[in-house]
């Protein structure tokens, strides 16, 4: 039997190439944690996860101080007991981001080793359910870019074969909402998905109204309208309009995810593997809401779902939001609006280390006997 003897934790501050604005922040900084697991063996696995704005410092003394000294002497095929064994060293903080963010870390590199062993990519180890996936545009539709810029956008992506873009929407009168969602309907036509996300920013009464004039549109979905943590809502706003309504980036758990689904508050589920805790709980969720017969669409990581939409026969959309250009070697594969999972070994991400060495803000280290 392998045992795991040594666990490197390093953090990069990724900076986004293009502003990013929704209706309740401004993506300014992308604190990425990496985490590196060896076992006796000499196999390794590398996994990550990310914060938007802050919070990366907090994950970094999780996994430093809890969870990867945990991890030495543990059989690193043995990753269901290691989720549920850091699940309660941490049960005083859980659930919540901070904790899923670190075991993601943890949980994302010992698939990856995994997958390694068996010589064989995560989308395959994973499922294998197909080796294609839609792709939706998510870079040119901020809230802040006028109108003209977001036709200009979508125009540009339709004609790259993207099938779909994301609008955000959340203006102060729902007239500005109204505007540039018809001028890129106007201008894609009636074939092109348009996505629309408020990013929690509305009250109950506010996004039934705005949901009344999303319909016009033929809107694909409506992106978390509401707060994540009220379900009774959600399931209020369903049962008022024909839009679709998304949820998911905001919870963090199987159990939260169960509530939504039991009491049919949503309608298509976008599980986070970072925010949820890792593969092994998305796969979960993913399984979960097919006994529902509900859709996953994941937000975020698409260096990463791209492999775990694959691999499960209820994915739609696999959402375009470059994150990992500046650290990978080589980027994820699209042809005419169609993404393909990595056939190498392992989670599919090529990582540069020569570029996370220069890039890093800390490095920790964790060994046998320390």
């Amino acid at each position: 039997m392998s045992k795991i003897v040594r666990v490197e934790i390093t953090m990069v501050d990724l900076k986004p190439k293009v502003k990013r604005v929704d209706a309740i922040q401004s993506f300014v900084s992308q604190e990425t944690p990496i985490v590196v697991i060896y076992d006796s063996d000499g196999a390794t696995g590398t996994g990550y996860c990310y914060t938007i704005g802050t919070g990366g410092l907090s994950v970094i003394a999780l996994l430093k101080n809890s969870l990867a000294p945990a991890l030495i002497g543990k059989d690193p095929a043995c990753i269901e007991a290691i989720w549920r064994d850091l699940l309660f060293i941490t049960h005083a903080t859980s659930v919540g981001a901070i904790t899923s963010l670190a075991l993601a870390a943890i949980d994302t590199a010992l698939w990856d080793m995994k997958c390694k062993k068996a010589n064989l990519p995560l989308w395959k180890v994973a499922g294998g359910a197909r080796d294609k996936i839609p792709v939706y545009t998510t870079e040119g539709g901020w809230l802040h870019l006028e109108t003209p810029n977001l036709v200009d956008d979508a125009l540009k992506m339709q004609a790259k074969g993207f099938m779909g873009a994301k609008i955000k929407i959340g203006n102060a009168h729902i007239s500005q909402d109204y505007k540039r969602l018809n001028a890129v309907r106007e201008a894609v036509g009636d074939g092109f998905e348009i996505m629309t996300d408020a990013n929690q920013s509305f009250t109950l009464s506010e996004a039934i109204r705005r949901a009344k004039m999303l319909e016009e549109f033929d809107i694909a979905w409506f992106e978390e309208p509401l707060p994540a943590d009220n379900v009774g809502a959600h399931r209020q706003l369903l049962s008022a309009t024909s839009v679709p309504i998304a949820v998911g980036e905001s919870l963090y758990s199987l159990s939260q995810f169960k509530e939504y689904l039991a009491q049919d508050a949503v309608s298509i589920i976008q599980v986070d593997v970072a925010r949820v805790g890792g593969i092994t709980p998305w796969l979960k969720v993913a399984h979960l809401a097919e006994a529902f017969n509900v859709m996953v669409c994941p937000h975020f990581l698409m260096e990463l779902h791209i492999s775990l939409v694959c691999a499960i026969t209820n994915s739609k959309w696999l959402e375009y939001i470059p994150q990992l250009d500046t650290v990978t070697q080589s980027l994820m594969q699209i042809k005419d609006g169609i993404a393909q999972p990595s056939n190498v070994v392992g989670l599919g991400v090529d990582w540069d280390w020569k570029q996370i060495k220069q890039q890093a803000v800390l490095s920790e280290t964790i060994v046998e006997g320390n």
